[in-house]
């Protein structure tokens, strides 16, 4: 088994996740089978109970692990399926040694944080890495990724760990890749070296020395810098990789591709990588990264939702509506509205941001409400759902979203007034959304119906359906502990609203589609974790696809994209938005075009696959 450790330094957020993503998806397009690994060293089990404000939004794996949302970016660049156990935090480790001192295991020991921590995070990381997250097959290589940056005190027992660890598999096995920020300060106007040379010094203080170090600047360094970071950090100048803010992720693996990383991490790693693999590694992610450049038709998304101020509390979505974007032929315009905004309250106390609200949902070409929890914002997803239905607007919702829309169907179609959910009220006299008691026995970690479940789709037709290619039923992952009363049922459907996807014991409500609209489909389960850069989720598609006017033709046409959409660019645009797409990549002192003659070929095919939340400010599970 080979490793590679990705640290960090000077600052959180440096973009450790899409970096070693970046090294997985290198190694994998050169066919070698790679897992991942995210360490968080804050003391929590896992990332369920935070807030998406403290954390970004929770990723939910097919074993129901709440996990960090760089497992995330690893399954959608790798499209593998991890474990929980690929998620390691400080709670997970000591609560793992805690239990074997109560049972007795270390023999009356003292038990420290060395040996007794570190070789606990050692013999995680070995048992996690042989573990298949593609079919059955070993993986050869496992990267990890260490959160947080070097010197902050609760990552030294992983660093400790580390530095024993490389010993222990051999140096041949063992590879770090340290990522800092390399600052440019517009009172000077260049790219400052010390916050680096102080983070590497940190690192080799501590026992791990650099094998790469990947600059993150927002512009291009310079040979020159380069030279200086070699030269004070004790690399070679070709081991010092610069990944400026690019145009989107999808160009970071062909940049660090241009530096040659597969050839120093076949020859550092003793990888034994063919080199006519080499030779024709990631021509799917050029094509990728080409389209999503030389998009120029716009589609107007508005996501309505109760964590808007901070954008990583719905990374998967909005991923997935790039994904589906990109398929279609569409450059994403995502706007993002703060439920409570679109509610009357916010009228009568603030009608500047009410109407700014109501105006960038009435100018959108879709409308998406996400999951959530707890009851602000929820009447302001009720009006948004109420808004779709009456215009006929394209509208998508998930899990929290499913939930509202059947209570404001109840309130205005069923006449029922005062329906709601028992977490909002629990006195209300129609009850449309009831909570799920075997999912809620009173602890707060992971007592949701959480992971990969079986939904069965009825036999009469639905688009959703047949987005998914008319399966007779689908695997997709969860994430709630309400769900729509059973009760209820007969008379939506009576009225036009339709339950056309149930569980595997039909007692539950899974998918909801509208009769005589031209999308109004609500999920319970969360499709966003399952869609792939080039496999994007029918759900998401489908509403792509609605929001520009084309779903019937897509239909018609067999859910298949037409040749046009798949190209959606004339030559003579193409050989002017390639122009612009060069990328001054100065090592060697000379300007190279990022793309090659060959990336411009259409080759790329998106067709449709069979089918394969977030929390509020108070701890949500």
């Amino acid at each position: 088994m080979k490793y590679i450790l990705v640290t960090g330094g000077v600052i959180s957020g440096v973009g450790k996740g899409v970096i070693a993503s970046s090294f997985g998806t290198l190694l994998k397009s050169c066919g070698i089978d790679v897992t991942s690994i995210k360490i968080d060293p804050y003391i929590n089990i896992d990332a369920g109970t935070f807030s998406p404000y403290e954390h970004g939004e929770v990723y939910v794996l097919d074993d129901g692990g709440e996990v960090d949302l760089d497992l995330g970016n690893y399954e959608r660049f790798l499209d593998i399926t991890l474990h929980s156990d690929n998620n390691i935090t400080t709670g997970k480790i000591y609560k793992l040694v805690i239990e074997k001192e109560r049972a007795g295991e270390y023999l009356g020991k003292t038990v420290q944080v060395v040996p007794h921590i570190t070789d606990a995070i050692q013999e995680w990381v070995e048992r996690v890495a042989q573990r298949p997250v593609r079919g059955t097959n070993k993986p050869q290589v496992c990267i990890v990724e260490l959160g947080g940056t070097i010197g902050d005190i609760e990552g030294m027992p992983f660093v400790e760990a580390f530095r024993q660890f490389q010993f222990r598999v051999k140096r041949e096995n063992f590879c770090v890749a340290h990522v800092s920020l390399v600052p440019m300060p517009r009172s000077t106007g260049e790219p400052k070296t010390k916050p680096t040379q102080s983070s590497v010094r940190e690192l080799r203080g501590l026992g791990l020395a650099p094998d790469l170090i990947v600059c993150r600047s927002e512009k291009p360094i310079g040979q020159e810098v380069k030279d200086k970071i070699s030269n004070f950090c004790h690399v070679a100048p070709e081991q010092v990789i610069c990944i400026h803010d690019l145009s989107s992720i999808y160009h970071v693996p062909l940049l660090m591709e241009s530096h040659n990383v597969i050839e120093f991490l076949n020859q550092r790693l003793q990888l034994h990588i063919p080199m006519e693999r080499r030779d024709k590694c990631l021509q799917k992610w050029k094509d990728l990264a080409r389209r999503s450049d030389t998009l120029h038709k716009e589609v107007n998304i508005a996501l309505v939702g109760k964590y808007t101020k901070l954008e990583d509390a719905y990374t998967s979505i909005s991923k997935s509506l790039q994904h589906a974007c990109i398929a279609v032929g569409y450059k994403l315009n995502l706007r993002y509205i703060e439920a409570c905004h679109l509610e009357q309250q916010t009228r009568e106390n603030s009608p500047s941001l009410y109407h700014e609200a109501w105006q960038k949902l009435c100018t959108s070409n879709g409308v998406l409400v996400p999951g959530g929890f707890g009851s602000r914002g929820m009447e302001g997803k009720i009006v948004a759902c109420n808004w779709c239905r009456e215009k006929k607007k394209p509208f998508l919702g998930i899990c929290l979203g499913l939930q509202a829309a059947a209570i404001e169907f109840a309130r205005n179609v069923l006449d029922m007034k005062d329906a709601n959910s028992t977490e909002v009220n629990p006195n209300t006299t129609h009850p449309v959304v009831i909570d799920m008691p075997e999912h809620h026995p009173g602890q707060m970690g992971g007592t949701m119906r959480l992971g990969q479940r079986v939904t069965t789709f009825s036999s009469e037709h639905s688009i959703i359906k047949e987005l998914y290619g008319n399966p007779e039923h689908i695997r997709e992952r969860h994430r709630h502990r309400y769900e729509i009363n059973p009760k209820y049922v007969n008379q939506f459907e009576e009225k036009g609203l339709k339950f056309v996807g149930y569980d595997a014991e039909q007692t539950r409500m899974e998918v909801m589609e509208l009769k005589d609209h031209p999308y109004y489909v609500a999920t319970q389960y969360h499709p966003e974790y399952l869609s792939r850069p080039l496999k994007p989720s029918p759900p998401f598609l489908g509403f792509i696809l609605a929001s520009v006017g084309k779903l019937q033709n897509y239909i018609m046409r067999g859910c298949r994209l037409s040749p046009r959409q798949q190209s959606d660019v004339s030559s003579d645009e193409e050989e002017i938005l390639l122009k612009s797409l060069k990328i001054n990549n100065t090592n060697s002192g000379e300007k190279k075009n990022f793309l090659s003659s060959a990336d411009v070929k259409e080759q790329n095919t998106f067709n449709n696959s069979n089918g394969h939340v977030s929390n509020d400010e108070e701890p949500s599970n």
